[in-house]
């Protein structure tokens, strides 16, 4: 890391103040590297991501060009993924919610927002720990059912409908078998996922996580990629699979014809959690859970060889030569991130949680009435 760093503090949906410091008030704060709001201006885009076990972040530049930080509590957030700049899906601890943006082009809140999800809908698929998302051709979610070991969608009738499972396990049945955890979407259809291992009994991923991950075609049942540590995040970009290797914390690709993963950027942290914006990936960090579970892997190693200490927070790495270009650390009592989206066309977006007062104040209705012929009509109205 070489870019100056810059030092920002932020409570619970407060703004930045004039000089970039901000009363903590819950032992959060931010490190953004020197010049990344400009980076996001001009790449015209924004970032979304969560931070289990209680945070939904989004990241944005305001009108004087300083960075926008926005959160809201939801309860662990995990997967994310959009299908355009007006709608965000997110999966979460028991739920797989939907977020609209209700702002027409060119509308901005009184705050200066030119973005505001509103939470419009929630299926409830309880306990089945949820990992990654993504959205189908018909722009409904799917999602990896890691408690179940299969793709999943969710039903009006059911906790969640299988779509898919590994062929290796035999079938869908409740118990974390291999840890299947990431999902890559090609043309709105299931294409590619990772698992940490590939054994048949409970919790045998755990004796494969230093390099027994493996990536599958989903339409093929074939493995296309093997001997990886702890692989997240697969997203298919440009040509190439793209893989967060977390127990090495490397960035790469797969190269199918060898079956291997090729890294590309070498990050200080548990990498998992990725979009790309252009020239760009970027990729999330996360500093490993304390326990046998998370020590030991190669990435320890790693940081000790580079001296370095991990990180939780967000990388941008320019896929041209695989440079870190900028980052946004977080320091505090949180160590996990798990996955990042990007907004395109947002530059400052906001969003309606569940716990202030927002969620009884601010209303939309649809009329084609007169007077106003509006097709659609915000309203305020007292708590």
């Amino acid at each position: 890391m070489t870019a100056k760093p810059h030092r920002y503090g932020f409570d619970m949906g407060s703004e930045l103040s004039a000089d970039g410091e901000a009363v903590v008030t819950d032992n959060l704060e931010l490190q953004a590297s020197e010049g990344l709001a400009t980076w996001l201006i001009e790449q015209q885009v924004s970032l979304a991501f969560g931070t289990p076990p209680s945070k939904f972040w989004m990241v944005g530049v305001d009108d004087h060009g300083r960075l926008s930080i926005f959160d809201r509590v939801f309860d662990k957030v995990m997967g994310l993924a959009t299908d355009g700049p007006d709608r965000l899906f997110a999966a979460t601890r028991y739920e797989v919610w939907r977020f609209d943006n209700m702002l027409a082009a060119g509308e901005r809140t009184d705050q200066g927002h030119d973005r505001l999800y509103l939470p419009r809908h929630r299926s409830t698929v309880g306990n089945v720990n949820i990992h990654d998302l993504g959205v189908d051709s018909e722009g409904q979610p799917l999602w990896v059912n890691t408690r179940f070991g299969c793709l999943a969608s969710s039903s009006d009738e059911a906790s969640f409908l299988p779509r898919w499972s590994p062929p290796f396990l035999g079938g869908v049945q409740q118990g974390d078998r291999c840890h299947l955890n990431g999902l890559a979407m090609v043309d709105g259809e299931a294409r590619y996922v990772t698992c940490v291992g590939s054994g048949t009994e409970v919790d045998s991923w755990r004796d494969g996580r230093l390099d027994q991950g493996i990536a599958i075609d989903v339409r093929s049942d074939e493995i296309v990629a093997r001997g990886m540590s702890m692989p997240h995040s697969p997203r298919w970009y440009r040509d190439k699979l793209w893989i967060a290797n977390a127990g090495t914390g490397e960035l790469g690709y797969v190269n199918f014809d060898s079956q291997e993963f090729v890294p590309l950027f070498f990050g200080p942290g548990f990498l998992r959690g990725l979009c790309f914006v252009g020239d760009y990936a970027v990729v999330g960090s996360s500093k490993p859970r304390r326990g046998d579970l998370y020590s030991g892997l190669p990435l320890d190693l790693a940081l000790e060889d580079h001296g370095l200490d991990a990180h939780l927070g967000l990388f941008v790495v320019d896929l041209r030569n695989g440079e870190l270009v900028h980052w946004l650390l977080i320091e505090g009592a949180v160590r996990e991130l798990f996955d990042v989206c990007a907004l395109p066309g947002a530059r400052r977006p906001a969003m309606i949680g569940l716990m202030g007062s927002e969620i009884a104040t601010e209303l939309w209705f649809d009329t084609d009435l007169p007077p106003s012929g509006a097709l659609r009509a915000h309203l305020k109205v007292s708590p």
